[in-house]
């Protein structure tokens, strides 16, 4: 399932409320998607666009907190927003601190719903859009040769290019075509933005 404008999972037991769920979201012009249980979610085909996820805390089997923890435990959890049929503070407190970007009480307001959701989608969108700038980052971090790889790091640990040849036995113009190198394959336009890659990527401590 994807939606390139970003889509609501909700995890409800209660079917009429789900209903209700799904009404409102179309009402507003939104993708969304329901399950009774956190069984059927994870047994469903996995979200690949941007999403927010809606979980009651209390389900049959398996609680609402219980996702949360087992999707933290994957690195892959989307914004979570909770529902709860209680105002319980102990519960709505280790819900945030695990994460979640939202703990409504019902019945809550339409619009806080919305707004939550609104928030949690947008703030995946940002996630995905981090990683994916990562993930090219490292291809062009790949394409070094191990040499400009190695002067990449010593460069971002602050060594003069006097320094870098001395500690590599090699001349000073060979630091800085290597150093040149680097700096196009990784599209810096400057030293300081080299070393931010390279902290970014955390190679300042070792080559990788």
């Amino acid at each position: 399932m994807a939606d390139g404008n970003g889509c609501v999972v909700f995890v409800e037991d209660d079917p009429a409320l789900r209903e209700a769920l799904l009404a409102l979201m179309d009402s507003v012009g939104m993708t969304a998607k329901a399950y009774g249980s956190v069984q059927e979610y994870l047994d469903a085909p996995a979200v690949t666009g941007p999403h927010c996820l809606v979980l009651d805390v209390r389900l049959p089997g398996r609680s609402g907190l219980d996702l949360q923890a087992e999707l933290a435990r994957g690195g892959a959890s989307p914004p979570i927003v909770f529902l709860s049929g209680h105002a319980d503070v102990p519960m709505s407190v280790r819900a945030m601190k695990a994460g979640a970007i939202e703990f409504l009480v019902k019945p809550f307001r339409d619009q806080d719903l919305i707004d939550a959701i609104h928030h949690g989608i947008e703030e995946d969108r940002r996630r995905r859009a981090g990683q994916t700038a990562e993930a090219e980052l490292r291809l062009r971090f790949d394409s070094l040769t191990p040499r400009a790889r190695e002067v990449m790091r010593l460069v971002a640990q602050g060594l003069l290019n006097k320094q870098i040849a001395g500690m590599l036995d090699v001349s000073e113009i060979t630091v800085k075509v290597h150093r040149g190198q680097a700096m196009r394959k990784m599209g810096a336009r400057s030293l300081a933005e080299l070393v931010r890659m390279a902290d970014q990527l955390g190679v300042c401590a070792a080559d990788r």
